[in-house]
């Protein structure tokens, strides 16, 4: 059957494809990653103590937070019992509608982390604009609790870049490429850890 799509179709396409692979290399290129060996220290420790970890976003950020804790849970070791004790707090539909009914939306995280987290708990959030209301309150609640706090954004950094304890910002304002680096970040983080296991005595 003869192609009638159009050559031009195709470098179109192509031009687009190289123009988002440069501003992604361009990005990571000129990147602080000081930030990134916080986290990773972060999770190692808590990987150590046993401290908890949660993980919250919305959108494609929500589906990151829950690639990431399965990677943590078990990717890092891929030993019977020697994993994170990560919560991707987007995971539940249950718990999540129930609150963004009862309560709002903007408190579907705070609310989990004000029943599970304790203090010296890590939460991380996710977030493209940095201003979603519930991560900023997720954050608040975080600051009560007395956890620390971790925030992968993207854009200005919005509200959150102030807020968290330790920003990790890619400045670009670019959503897909924003979510791209949060999962970049977390398998780096993940690559890393999982070279430290043998330290892990469970």
């Amino acid at each position: 059957m003869q192609n009638l799509r159009a050559p031009s179709t195709f470098t179109k396409s192509n031009a687009l494809f190289a123009d988002y692979s440069s501003r992604l290399s361009a990005l990571m290129a000129d990147f602080d990653w000081s930030g990134v060996s916080l986290l990773a220290e972060e999770f190692f420790d808590c990987w150590k103590s046993g401290r908890q970890i949660f993980i919250a976003g919305n959108g494609g950020s929500a589906g990151n937070a829950i690639h990431l804790a399965n990677d943590f849970v078990y990717g890092i070791s891929k030993k019977p019992g020697s994993g994170l004790r990560i919560h991707a707090l987007p995971a539940n539909s249950a718990v999540l509608t129930c609150l963004a009914n009862d309560e709002g939306y903007d408190q579907i995280f705070s609310l989990q982390l004000a029943v599970q987290a304790r203090p010296d708990d890590v939460l991380i959030v996710l977030s493209g604009s940095g201003n979603s209301p519930n991560i900023l309150k997720a954050l608040e609640e975080a600051k009560r609790i007395g956890m620390k706090s971790y925030a992968i954004l993207g854009y200005s950094g919005g509200k959150a870049l102030a807020m968290t304890d330790v920003p990790i910002h890619f400045n670009i304002d670019d959503m897909q490429i924003s979510e791209d680096m949060q999962l970049i970040v977390g398998h780096m983080v993940m690559q890393w850890l999982y070279t430290q296991r043998d330290q892990i005595s469970n």
